[in-house]
């Protein structure tokens, strides 16, 4: 009888995993749905970044990147004010906002005397979710003036608009910044910005 009981034991276990292998290790839905979500620097607080000119050889100086997110415009406010800048720019994707980001950058030197320059572009800002995903920019044929970039020297600060395309599902978008530039290295993987605006909590009177 053990004999037996054990082959019938041996046997179910075979159609079992046959049938319904997937069952016992496909990963559940909470896997996706407790993906880490990432906390940026609200709207109007400026965050200072630490970046670093030269290598380990030769030594390196490093300098401060001041950079504040000044206002957020998004959906159809967004769209006009694209619109405003050229009538051929091309409306937003199905599902997908315009968003605005007015952003400050104020370049200087931790030392002196200050011997570099930082080249600063429009494609070292990125909108991602608040998972981390990423999307891409739009393509437009008349940019929103003034732009944010060119190249500062220590002291120096530049203001401009960036341009950006989110769903309209993400609700909370943020923005990385990151970095590197040619032989421009920094401290952390980029710098995390919100680019929506919290809502102010009501204020109870005092009793």
């Amino acid at each position: 009888m053990g004999v037996a009981r054990r082959h019938s034991c041996l046997w179910l276990a075979s159609i079992l995993l046959i049938f319904f292998p997937l069952a016992a290790f496909a990963p559940t839905d909470s896997t996706h749905s407790n993906a880490a979500k990432i906390d940026g620097q609200p709207v109007g607080a400026p965050v200072t970044i630490i970046i670093e000119f030269g290598d380990q050889y030769l030594g390196s100086e490093l300098y401060n990147a001041q950079i504040t997110v000044l206002a957020v415009v998004r959906g159809e406010k967004a769209w006009g004010i694209v619109q405003q800048a050229s009538a051929s720019n091309p409306p937003p994707k199905p599902g997908f906002d315009y968003l605005l980001a007015r952003v400050r950058v104020e370049f200087s030197s931790r030392t002196s005397p200050a011997h570099d320059n930082y080249d600063l572009n429009e494609t070292q800002f990125t909108a991602t979710a608040p998972e981390g995903q990423e999307f891409d920019a739009p393509i437009l044929d008349a940019p929103l003036k003034p732009r944010l970039g060119g190249t500062l020297r220590p002291g120096d600060s530049v203001e401009g608009w960036l341009v950006f395309l989110v769903p309209q599902k993400v609700s909370r978008p943020l923005m990385v910044f990151r970095e590197d530039v040619g032989t421009v290295s920094h401290r952390g993987g980029g710098t995390w910005f919100q680019l929506y605006a919290r809502p102010i909590p009501d204020k109870k009177p005092r009793p």
